[in-house]
């Protein structure tokens, strides 16, 4: 169902942009657009809101008047997530003094957090919808069957965000392969992938990107973990490279960066324990490593330097570092200096995160945690102005912050989204306002033209200055 309060389409007054991957164009989800909102709630500011049928964590991405998102279907009811990092440790723990056994403790964790394929029959769908109304043109379903692994309920069996070039939308869904579909929702060819089994059984995450005629995936899991491009005429793989991670956990959920720098373009890629860059031929480059356990956050750049960050709920492990173009072999510092060379600054002292990636945002980088913790540093020094909780009772947070005209917007699991003062001249932190949805929500949103785009757990919304 579509509420639409849209405005016809000859009275628009901008252009739409396009929002062609997860976190935007340059992964770096900003914007200048001065009509942008600042504030809405369930009915303020609403242009359209559309039901989205299923369950998924993928970002809407947008190309022209289409927008696309995908969802895992089922006819019977998934399990819902839960809010927070849930430390299955202490979990276990619990378990095991009420005198359970230790295969005791573990069956009923997997049966509290995980979704296993002999549960559950889905469909992995592909979704388009109009940006001016919020109308579906067409749905068209990629898989149907039990799961090829199981889930974390926190994650979906469709978290992977759909990425395109104007001309076809590209899908990678990890374990199945690899979709392309016109605008009109005819697909023009399929690859498909054979699937790997995940740590815990959590499932997968990392979304393609893309540059030219070029489809590039990273797919690091507990049996080969590997990074491979594909040619999006066709999708013919044209090169694999086999990837060497931390022994203990081989499993990430981070999306790849393409980084066009003044020395070359390369593919960065954030593994669990090593960020690794690889030239367009698959060729490795340079690694950094010391890295956090768990690879969740996409690198991204900012004035041709690189930023990557990571890290584990409940440990103090969560590095961030900041890195110069034109770096070759192992470019880690040694383990008491925090630069060299290629290395401009590195933290490890909790510096990073482990599930957003932060912002860089007028000449600022802000850093969300999952537990609601907001900072602001210098990008060339790492040095940090201010720290701060984001709200009192706010500590759930999975999607990444975004910022335009002046603020920097977080989202909690919750639904609701802080605004914070990014004024040049703030020494510390000014929240300004609460935009609330009241619908639990984990998908980054996607900003384009004056409308912003946010997926909850059951809705699609239009957020638009009304005039």
């Amino acid at each position: 169902a579509v509420q639409s309060t849209a405005r016809p389409t000859a009275q628009a007054t901008t252009t739409p942009g396009n929002w062609p991957r997860f976190r935007g164009p340059n992964s770096n989800p900003v914007s200048e657009n001065p009509n942008l909102p600042v504030s809405w709630s369930k009915t303020e500011n609403v242009e359209w809101v559309t039901d989205v049928p299923g369950v998924g964590w993928s970002s809407p991405v947008v190309w022209g008047n289409r927008v696309f998102v995908t969802a895992a279907t089922s006819d019977k009811p998934m399990k819902p997530p839960s809010q927070g990092v849930d430390f299955s440790n202490e979990y276990l723990a619990e378990l095991r003094k009420q005198g359970l056994t230790a295969a005791e403790a573990n069956k009923k964790l997997y049966e509290r957090d995980r979704e296993m394929p002999d549960e559950i029959v889905i469909g992995l769908t592909l979704f388009c919808y109009d940006l001016e109304t919020g109308k579906k043109l067409w749905e068209r379903e990629m898989y149907k069957g039990r799961p090829a692994g199981g889930r974390h309920s926190k994650n979906s069996f469709a978290s992977e965000t759909p990425t395109t070039d104007g001309e076809r939308v590209y899908v990678y869904l990890t374990d199945y392969g690899l979709f392309a579909y016109d605008f009109e929702g005819k697909q023009t060819w399929t690859t498909p992938l054979k699937s790997h089994a995940t740590t815990r059984d959590w499932g997968t995450g990392a979304s393609a990107a893309l540059h030219k005629d070029r489809l590039f995936v990273l797919n690091d899991n507990e049996e080969q973990s590997f990074v491979a491009a594909f040619d999006t005429r066709t999708g013919k793989e044209i090169w694999r490279t086999p990837r060497t991670v931390q022994p203990a956990r081989k499993t990430g959920w981070s999306t790849p960066f393409v980084w066009e720098n003044r020395a070359r373009t390369e593919l960065v890629t954030l593994g669990p324990g090593v960020a690794i860059s690889y030239g367009l031929d698959g060729a490795e480059l340079w690694r950094m490593n010391r890295m956090g356990g768990y690879a969740i956050q996409s690198p991204f750049a900012w004035n041709d330097f690189l930023f990557v960050t990571s890290g584990a709920g409940g440990e103090d492990n969560r590095p961030i570092v900041a890195i110069r173009a034109g770096g070759a072999g192992d470019i880690t510092p040694p383990a008491a200096e925090t630069s060299n060379d290629h290395v401009m600054w590195y933290d490890r002292a909790a510096g990073g995160t482990y599930l957003p990636t932060p912002v860089i945002y007028k000449d600022a980088l802000y850093v969300l945690n999952d537990k609601g913790i907001f900072s602001r540093r210098k990008p060339e020094t790492g040095e940090r102005i201010y720290q701060s909780r984001v709200a009192p009772g706010a500590a759930a947070f999975t999607a990444s912050p975004w910022a335009y005209n002046g603020h920097v917007f977080v989202m909690s699991e919750e639904g609701d989204t802080f605004v914070i003062d990014a004024g040049p001249e703030n020494k510390e932190y000014r929240l300004v306002r609460t935009n609330s949805l009241d619908d639990f929500s984990m998908a980054t949103p996607a900003i384009v033209g004056d409308r912003l785009l946010i997926r909850t757990q059951h809705h699609l919304y239009s957020i638009r200055n009304r005039k």
